[in-house]
């Protein structure tokens, strides 16, 4: 059994003091009054659920796309969970059909193998609109078929989140794919309002960084944003960066959506972690200036974010409480990916997945399936 008895504890219930949390086997077994421990190990800071990125293309200098093998899965994970992220999905920009396999594959092999904090795998096209596909490579875009819904349903352990322009698949396709338990997310998509209220009712549950790659709300054609917004049930991921989305448009979302489902995502790029400034996608030289990371026209190209900064910068950007941000990094993105029964959120039954925050809002500690 170990005792963590931090400054707070965050809960279902909110920050709790004078608390210590129990963990035994990797589970959280409850959250007991400090007073039952008479010599407990204090933890200065904010002792908080850890952090769930659905959209890691790369970090320690490693881009998926590059090394869609356990090694390049593992260097990737190491570089996030300094910065608390306990939970992720490897994810491939577009990309041939053998790189997706690969990249499925690694990622059974890196769970069966215990890498830490591997979900499954986020497949971020081919199946996109070309009029949207921002930095994705054109040569890449491709549609959707029979041997592609195959590999697509192949995961044999973890997640699987597929981001996909609905506007272009053939009728259908949306239900035999989460029938095979993918979990799609609309993006990189030219889909008209109506066309995005379809594609909800077909099985798509969430929307890759809204706002970005995507038509917009307008007066009279409301578009994918506008469906985005009006749902009820849908997740919406979102680049908390201060380059993809104006803090406006972001605090209009949370009046729309809730805080109950807006997801963080990084879009993290091979830098997060590393002290390099450039690497090449897709042939293109791409850079990091002032923290904002493109390629040599302006064109964006992800980001140089973690999700330690993109709690923090929900916090100002979007003028919740530190609590809330958490919950939109940990128990939101859970819920997105149907682990809520699993991780993030501190309470008895889930997996120990934490982070130590101190009073900056660092990351100092983390901890996975209970080992730090």
């Amino acid at each position: 059994m170990i005792a963590l008895c931090p400054s707070r504890i965050l809960t279902p219930s909110g920050f709790e003091t004078e608390r210590c949390l129990l963990i035994e086997d990797g589970l959280i077994v409850d959250v007991v009054p400090l007073e039952k421990f008479p010599s407990p190990e204090f933890l200065q800071g904010d002792l908080v659920p850890g952090f769930i990125d659905l959209q890691v293309n790369g970090g320690g200098g490693v881009l998926f796309n590059d090394q869609p093998t356990v090694e390049g899965i593992e260097t990737i994970g190491a570089a996030h969970r300094r910065f608390g992220t306990t939970g992720f999905l490897p994810t491939l920009i577009s990309d041939d059909l053998d790189v997706i396999d690969r990249g499925m594959r690694a990622v059974e092999a890196a769970i069966e193998e215990g890498v830490p904090g591997v979900l499954g795998i986020h497949i971020e096209g081919p199946f996109i609109n070309i009029e949207k596909r921002g930095i994705h490579d054109a040569g890449k875009i491709r549609r959707i078929d029979e041997a592609a819904i195959d590999l697509l349903g192949s995961l044999k352990s973890g997640v699987t989140l597929v981001t996909l322009a609905p506007e272009l698949d053939p009728p259908g396709m949306i239900e035999v794919l989460t029938e095979r338990g993918v979990i799609i997310a609309a993006g990189h998509t030219a889909a008209t309002y109506e066309d995005t209220r379809d594609s909800l009712h077909s099985g798509v549950t969430g929307f890759t960084h809204l706002f970005n790659a995507m038509t917009q709300l307008d007066a009279r054609a409301p578009g994918a944003v506008g469906a985005a917004l009006e749902s009820d049930q849908a997740w919406c991921g979102i680049i908390a960066d201060g380059f993809h989305v104006h803090p406006a448009s972001l605090r209009v979302a949370l009046r729309a959506k809730g805080p109950e489902k807006l997801v963080l995502v990084t879009d993290a790029m091979p830098t997060v972690g590393s002290e390099e400034r450039t690497f090449m996608l897709g042939g293109r030289l791409i850079h990091v200036e002032n923290g904002r990371v493109a390629a040599e026209d302006g064109t964006l190209a992800g980001s140089n974010l973690n999700m330690a900064a993109a709690v923090a910068n929900a916090v100002q950007m979007l003028e919740v409480d530190l609590a809330a941000a958490v919950r939109m990094a940990s128990l939101n993105p859970s819920r997105a990916l149907g682990l809520e029964g699993v991780t993030g959120e501190i309470r008895p039954g889930l997996r120990a997945d934490l982070a130590l925050l101190n009073s900056e809002g660092r990351v100092v500690r983390t901890w996975i399936a209970g080992a730090e």
